[in-house]
């Protein structure tokens, strides 16, 4: 029987700046089993990246609150934790790799120095200890010359082995759920391959839970099991990947699919578009968050949202679907 290692419940994120109430996330819900990857997709602002900081705590409060709903991680509400449950469980338990190593990792302390002190805290090493273990993170993740990596800085790296080392201190204690933020934005296209290659490999070594967060479909049609397609704070459209894809529901998936540029299409045809712009979260007052920019609205979708509710075996939030 497959364990269930993260759920998440009704989750609403809201941002208050000065007299404004800004709902980020509102009602976001999933699960995600023990070796599975869950892909979460969707435009710039749509709360994925806000949804995978707050599974790891790491929201700013203020002005970030979380006004309703729970994580449970193995059946442990992480929202009740205290600062330092929490400082404990991240890096050891859950980790994250982020979307830009040139930003998340230190440039005044060298490689080993960081990863190292992954070690020494949540396992208790010495330090000689602590380095030899990062020198075969190094190795692992496939970085030449290890013991040479361990002595230079972040900024004597290439961003595709700066993101390696991301990747290295993430996977350190083999953490049970590990979160990669879009972990492949401005890598070329060879090194992107490599990369995903990699976590892929490491997930497979280690048996690891994946969340994948990007805005690159093809990404996430490769490397995923299950897909959650977010639009405006809300999950749209949720279930295994290959049949999202092959057979998407909601408009809104459908357009994400049909503006994927086809290799073998003509230089002088446009590109399909979804009209219109993402709404700012609070200036959604009633019905479906994405009739402004669909094509099949119809009255009920004016006033009322639709339910996430059960189509096949997969989820939508649309009235024509239901």
């Amino acid at each position: 029987m497959n364990e269930v290692i993260l759920e998440v419940n009704n989750l609403g994120i809201d941002f208050c700046i000065e007299d404004r109430v800004i709902p980020a996330v509102d009602g976001v819900g999933f699960s995600l089993l023990k070796g599975e990857t869950l892909g979460i997709v969707g435009e710039s602002g749509c709360g994925k990246s806000v949804t995978a900081l707050s599974i790891m705590r790491l929201l700013q409060m203020p002005p970030a609150r979380i006004s309703k709903g729970e994580i449970l991680f193995k059946g442990e509400n992480l929202l009740r934790k205290s600062d330092e449950e929490m400082r404990r469980i991240r890096g050891r338990d859950i980790s994250m790799i982020f979307q830009e190593p040139m930003t998340s990792l230190n440039p005044v302390f060298t490689i080993g120095q960081q990863i190292s002190e992954i070690f020494m805290q949540h396992q208790d090493l010495p330090k000689k200890e602590a380095l030899s273990r990062s020198a075969e993170m190094l190795r692992m993740v496939r970085i030449p010359m290890p013991e040479k990596a361990l002595k230079q800085y972040p900024h004597q790296l290439s961003g595709g082995m700066r993101q390696r080392v991301m990747i290295a201190m993430a996977l350190a204690c083999q953490p049970e759920l590990v979160i990669a933020d879009e972990p492949t934005t401005a890598l070329d296209v060879t090194v992107e391959a490599q990369i995903l290659d990699l976590i892929h490999e490491l997930k497979d070594r280690i048996n690891t839970a994946v969340i994948f967060i990007s805005h690159d479909l093809g990404i996430v049609a490769e490397v995923a099991d299950r897909v959650a397609v977010m639009y405006s704070g809300r999950i749209v459209e949720y279930g295994a990947v290959c049949t999202v894809f092959n057979e998407p529901k909601h408009p809104y998936t459908k357009g994400l699919l049909d503006a994927i540029p086809d290799i073998g299409m003509s230089r002088n045809k446009r590109l399909r578009e979804i009209r219109g712009v993402v709404p700012y979260p609070d200036e959604i007052k009633n019905g479906c968050r994405f009739k402004t920019r669909c094509d099949y609205v119809r009255n009920k979708c004016i006033s009322k949202e639709p339910p996430l509710l059960q189509l096949g075996t997969g989820l939508v939030r649309c009235w024509n679907c239901l």
